[in-house]
């Protein structure tokens, strides 16, 4: 005969079994859980909603570092281009504006220096026996550096005192010219000459030539420096 206390200890003892068997099972999950520090997917949700602008940039740049210093070197780069460009169009503008500048002065050098060489030869090649002493020596106004000493030699020497004692008359044209080299400083310039020289009654002569006649800037006047027969 099984008296009730004795009939009582099995089921104890299964009811303390099973807590224990439960509280096993459940012990591990909650301590792997903890250790993980994982969070829900809620708790994910909710922190993203929780992110600002400037970290979402932040993050953007620490996933893409070369796109990141790639914009700053190009915004670098546009800084440097865009300065230098204008200086170039500066300078463009500057070499065309002096260019101009140089075509003008040439292009006023040679008209005015081809009417000064016309006129100093006309000049220099002209005189009757009467008016060669005046002429002859207003010519030498025209004339500059050692050019102007060698002729005032020779008109005194030779021109002059032969054009009075011979009754000698000179009278020159000049049907062409054309400019050799023209700046504002110095002009060279090829003068075609037709000369009729009279010898007292003698029947006049005619000889065509053509002269070099370098000019010098001086003032405001060109002076001829050089007179080369071709």
């Amino acid at each position: 005969m099984i008296s009730p206390h004795t009939a009582s200890t099995p089921s104890r003892e299964l009811e303390d079994l099973t807590t224990e068997c439960t509280d096993a099972a459940s012990t591990p999950v909650e301590t792997s859980t903890e250790a993980r520090g994982t969070e829900s997917p809620t708790d994910v949700r909710q922190s993203g909603h929780d992110c600002s602008a400037a970290d979402n940039d932040a993050l953007v740049d620490a996933q893409h570092p070369r796109m990141s210093k790639r914009t700053s070197r190009g915004q670098v780069g546009a800084c440097i281009l865009l300065p230098l460009l204008v200086m170039l169009m500066a300078a463009g503008t500057g070499y065309l504006k002096y260019q101009d500048n140089s075509v003008r002065d040439a292009q006023t050098a040679a008209m005015s220096s081809v009417q000064a060489a016309k006129e100093g030869t006309i000049a220099l090649l002209s005189y009757t026996p009467d008016t060669a002493q005046a002429t002859l020596t207003a010519a030498r106004d025209r004339l500059t550096g050692s050019f102007r000493d060698s002729y005032i030699a020779l008109t005194n020497d030779v021109v002059i005192p032969g054009a009075k004692q011979k009754r000698i008359s000179a009278a020159a044209t000049v049907p062409a010219v054309a400019t050799v080299s023209a700046n504002p400083n110095r002009a060279v310039v090829l003068v075609f000459v037709d000369q009729s020289v009279v010898v007292g009654n003698d029947a006049p002569s005619t000889t065509a030539s053509a002269v070099q006649v370098t000019l010098d800037k001086t003032g405001d006047r060109w002076l001829i420096s050089g007179f080369d027969p071709k």
